[in-house]
């Protein structure tokens, strides 16, 4: 499971021009699973975002996390973080994982973040315009293979 973080000041997903998440300060998280993922990676990564200390106290330094800052979360799911760039100008995206279990699990994560801190969605496998404004900026990466 791969998620791409980034803090926002604002960050809202539109699909055919109808606005379906926002968020006003935050965390932009875009989510790729792989076909091996479980519960498990998803617990781990919730755990891990919902931690990470990547907001400023008032000296300025990133201690404070997405809950001591009373933040949101817009999550979006994100097949092309698996994709396979090895060969030609095409990406391949069969290190994705399908529909089918992908969906729900990208559905619990979003579940297991908003026991802590509210939560907005893209829609899976739809044609989203996302918008934000990276605050800082800070992105980062956050990985967590099926052991």
């Amino acid at each position: 499971m791969r998620v791409l973080l980034q803090r926002v000041s604002q960050a809202k997903v539109d699909i055919n021009q109808v606005m379906v998440g926002q968020i006003s300060h935050g965390l932009l998280l875009l989510v790729g699973i792989a076909p091996s993922d479980t519960q498990t990676e998803a617990d781990y990564l919730a755990h891990k975002i919902l931690n990470c200390r990547i907001f400023s106290d008032d000296s300025g330094k990133m201690n404070l996390n997405i809950q001591d800052v009373a933040g949101q979360i817009l999550s979006v799911s994100q097949f092309t973080l698996y994709a396979d760039l090895a060969k030609g100008n095409r990406p391949g995206f069969s290190n994705a994982g399908q529909p089918s279990m992908a969906e729900p699990l990208w559905k619990y994560f979003n579940e297991q973040l908003a026991v802590q801190v509210p939560v907005e969605t893209g829609k899976f496998g739809a044609d989203m315009q996302v918008s934000l404004v990276n605050d800082g900026p800070v992105t980062l990466m956050y990985e967590r293979n099926h052991e």
